[in-house]
């Protein structure tokens, strides 16, 4: 076999490598939130198969080097990312009930070991294959692991930048499986025995690839973004916005009213201000918040780093031009440019699965603090199990550190079930009268504003 389809053969294989390790988290993100754990399991399990690969391939070569073996390699590998959209459901289905830590472990193991230690196996079976006496072995090894690696890193820029976005999860590998099918039968030589399975396999997922993409009932959009994968879902009523899987906003199907109580508890920082105040939101996501403020007669800035956001929250959760000023940008970024003052400033950027640690630091705190209006407020909306969760005790500290007075709002029912917590910062007292909360009672024939009322009491009492 020629040298240069060997080194085709391998970049191909290097390549699927690093796509695969990088979609694992877009395969099981919706499921368990792209957390440290998941990121832990993939890399964990990346670097388990390629050892195992590695040790079996050089084994495999040893006893019998054939093209054939090489191509069979391949072709497995391809089939076995072929199947993964259809094994997703039901591995993490089987593995639910082991915790989450766990699940995530079996879950990526399940998945991904099978095709990256067969993909694990190409590089020795590869130098075995181009090696003719022993005096080159090291520089065909080396120039086969700087060609595999180098087409790593290719693959990895693109998987992120260019083909996430582009393609969507399903279909990217999919395109990994034709790459994969196609790697082998270069493998196999033009032999025709040997390129029956690569050829029938390239046409299933030329087929499979040229098929709409099945929509779940309910489902009304499907976004990969370069960010998240982004659903918006219609469910009992309610329509929700899920980002990696987690809910970031949900609003009441018909009417579009929020259906968070920790939207109305960030209100009152509204109440506790002059009014018609400036709002800068961190974290759009579907804009309840920005409407809610807005719809008190607030002028609202947005900032969100992921560009699809504003279109979905435009399109599917009724935000108008008028209600929000979205600026597309990273928000600590913004936060330290400059410029207009805000009378609060709404931390709404943590998601249930992960916080951007960067956004939970005092220099971030400080950064908003001098784009406060005098009397100004900081809000930070955190998911924990109650108020007394580590993590808002952690909060707090840090807040007090640049400001003088710091409260925290539980809004889950009871208030230590996982829900959750408004933290409000300030260098004044933060006194309200609760006649402004509303009347729970008055409100009874209104269910939405039934329900931000008794969230709003809930959260202040």
């Amino acid at each position: 076999m020629k040298r240069l389809a060997l080194f085709l053969v391998v970049s191909l294989s290097g390549a699927a490598v690093l796509v695969l390790e990088i979609l694992g988290t877009r395969v099981l993100g919706p499921f368990y939130g792209v957390s440290l754990f998941l990121w832990s399991a993939l890399i964990a399990v990346t670097l388990a198969a390629l050892a195992a690969g590695y040790a079996l391939g050089g084994r495999w070569a040893q006893r019998d080097p054939r093209a054939e073996r090489l191509a069979l390699a391949l072709a497995l590998a391809a089939s076995w990312v072929l199947a993964i959209p259809w094994l997703r459901g039901h591995v993490v289905h089987a593995a639910t009930a082991l915790g989450l830590r766990a699940t995530v472990l079996v879950a990526a193991t399940l998945l991904f070991f099978p095709p990256l230690v067969l993909l694990g196996m190409v590089g020795p079976y590869a130098i075995r294959l181009a090696t003719r006496s022993v005096d080159e072995v090291g520089r065909v090894a080396g120039d086969f692991f700087a060609v595999s690696t180098l087409a790593s890193v290719a693959a990895a820029v693109a998987t992120g930048f260019v083909l996430i976005p582009a393609l969507g999860v399903n279909r990217l590998l999919i395109a990994v499986a034709i790459a994969l099918f196609v790697a082998a039968g270069i493998a196999a030589g033009g032999a025709m025995r040997p390129t029956v399975v690569p050829a029938v396999g390239v046409v299933l997922a030329l087929l499979e690839l040229g098929r709409d993409e099945r929509i779940t009932p309910g489902v009304l959009a499907r976004v990969e973004s370069p960010y998240a994968e982004l659903r918006v879902v219609d469910s009992h009523g309610l329509r929700y916005l899920l980002v990696d899987g987690g809910a970031h906003t949900i609003v009441n199907a018909e009417t579009g009213s929020p259906r968070q109580p920790y939207v109305f508890a960030a209100e009152i920082a509204a109440d506790l201000s002059r009014p018609h105040g400036r709002l800068l939101l961190l974290g759009l996501g579907g804009g309840g918040a920005a409407g809610v403020f807005a719809g008190r007669g607030w002028q609202v800035d947005a900032v969100d780093i992921d560009p699809a956001m504003p279109e979905l929250a435009t399109r599917f959760f009724r935000l108008q031009s008028y209600q929000a000023h979205v600026i597309v940008a990273e928000a600590r970024q913004y936060l330290q440019r400059g410029g207009e003052v805000y009378d609060v400033v709404l931390f709404d950027v943590y998601g249930s699965a992960q916080i951007p640690f960067h956004l939970v630091t005092r220099e971030a705190f400080a950064a908003a603090k001098a784009r406060l209006a005098p009397g100004g407020i900081v809000v930070v909306n955190v998911e924990t199990v109650g108020w007394q969760d580590p993590l808002v005790h952690a909060l707090v500290a840090t807040l007090r550190a640049e400001f003088s007075d710091v409260i925290a709002l539980p809004t889950a029912e009871p208030p230590d079930q996982l829900g959750n917590v408004i933290v409000m910062a300030a260098n004044r007292a933060l006194e309200l009268n609760p006649d402004v909360l509303g009347d729970p009672v008055g409100s009874l024939g209104d269910e939405d504003e039934h329900f931000r009322v008794v969230a709003r009491h809930h959260a202040w009492e």
